[in-house]
């Protein structure tokens, strides 16, 4: 099996680098950047910015819902998958192009919601196109290990991608070489430039490296026709498969845990703690090394101990990690001695940075366990429909997560009890994943 697999090394390579290319929307605009910019330099009040940010997800959310797993079957039926994938992509690739656009004014909010809005939903449904292709280029013995690998590329590419931002346009007395003023915010804005010329340029090798699934004949309506009634089978079948059932709520709840942890953590750390946003950029660049280990280190456990086991390590390291959390800076954080560490900390940042660490190592794992084992679970040649299904669930649920963290933000008046409802999500995804039986493994 191993054989097989060095045959496929530049899919493999192919596959990855895509990991690598779209990590760094997610990174730079969803998290560490574009999303601290908007709460604190475009919109006027950071609360009401945060609960407006959440809004917006929460919408893109149900369109994603919708639509993943209606485009999944219908490209099943098709048969090839790149077409789709490279069209969402450069919807996603375009959008980070356009934030641009949005100066520090509060009359940019809108336009900055819409643009994110749209991008973030293309990017989501490149995703799903993005995971179906696992199946064809990793033999089942190598799902686990493949897909940690993915995890783990993106986690660099996002490092690397933050770094970029950093020397060349936010710690800088000249930024771009002295192209940009730093009037404006010019230099924040140019970061989602940085972001669609990383996201674009190294998604091209997955178009001419990986190999798609041959294409139907069929005229293009009887595709949707058939695609359309093949979902609307498997949606009806879906309550009488009450183990992929119990395994899409599951992930679906730990997973939309994991992203509004990715969509806030940034607002959490820049509200809560005053980071600034060099030591934003520094926590997050440290965060994505800690993640990117995590996930390329649990790959190999995957494909030995399984995916429910590797996923059960991960959540509860998910769950203590969120707890430590909250508590910083509380009274019941009071026993917890002061770190010392060698960095322009407050005591209580540097306690954030160590436990973000932590939480980082258990990212990657969680989400590239979930991915093996969806890809066990698909049919062979309805691998889109379903991963369609996963994004279906991801999404359905996925509202709750900004929603609620939003909805705790505005009746508490604080980021921790957001914090607190993403604790929450990860505790009723580990409950219910107990209940799953892993599928076979081979190898």
């Amino acid at each position: 099996m191993e054989q097989t697999l060095k045959g496929r090394k530049a899919a493999v390579a192919g596959w990855c680098l895509y990991d690598w290319a779209m990590s760094a929307f997610n990174t730079v605009i969803g998290t560490f950047v574009f999303s601290v910019y908007f709460t604190k330099g475009v919109a006027a009040d950071p609360d009401s910015a945060s609960a407006d940010w959440a809004f917006m997800l929460g919408l893109s959310g149900l369109a994603i819902a919708v639509l993943s797993p209606v485009l999944g079957a219908i490209a099943d039926k098709g048969g090839r998958i790149k077409p789709w994938l490279g069209g969402f992509t450069a919807i996603a690739v375009v959008g980070a192009a356009l934030l641009w656009f949005v100066r520090p004014d509060p009359s940019y909010v809108l336009l900055a919601l819409v643009i994110v809005g749209v991008a973030s939903t293309a990017f989501e449904l490149a995703n799903v196109f993005y995971n179906a292709l696992l199946p064809g280029i990793a033999p089942p013995s190598h799902l686990g290990r493949v897909s940690g690998w993915g995890w783990g590329t993106g986690y660099i590419g996002g490092l690397l991608s933050l770094m970029g931002c950093l020397l060349l346009l936010l710690q800088t007395d000249t930024p771009l070489f002295g192209l940009l003023d730093k009037a404006e915010a010019a230099p924040v804005r140019a970061t989602s430039v940085l972001v669609a010329i990383w996201y674009g340029l190294f998604a091209l090798p997955l178009f001419l490296l990986v190999p798609d699934r041959p294409g139907s004949t069929a005229p293009l309506g009887q595709i949707v026709r058939e695609g359309l009634s093949t979902l609307g089978r498997t949606l009806r079948a879906l309550p009488f498969h009450g183990n992929l059932l119990r395994f899409l709520v599951a992930s679906a709840l730990w997973r939309d845990g994991i992203n509004t942890i990715t969509a806030f953590g940034g607002i959490y750390a820049g509200i809560i703690f005053g980071m600034t946003e060099a030591q934003l950029i520094l926590f997050a660049i440290l965060l994505n090394v800690s993640a990117g280990l995590g996930a390329i280190g649990f790959a190999w456990l995957d494909d030995r101990i399984g995916a429910k086991p590797t996923l059960i390590i991960s959540i509860i390291g998910l769950i203590l990690s969120g707890v430590g959390l909250i508590a910083i800076g509380t009274p019941a954080w009071g026993w917890a001695p002061a770190l010392n560490l060698p960095l322009d900390f407050t005591p209580d940042q540097q306690w954030l940075l160590v436990l973000g660490l932590v939480l980082g190592c258990f990212f990657g794992p969680a989400q590239a366990a979930a991915r093996s084992m969806m890809a066990r679970l698909a049919p062979k040649g309805l691998e889109t429909e379903f991963f369609g299904l996963y994004a279906l669930t991801g999404r359905a649920v996925g509202v709750l997560g900004p929603l609620c963290y939003g909805a705790a933000v505005s009746l508490f008046a604080t980021q921790r009890a957001g914090m607190g409802t993403v604790v929450a999500l990860f505790l009723l995804g580990l409950g219910l994943l107990l209940l799953v039986r892993e599928p076979g493994r081979q190898g």
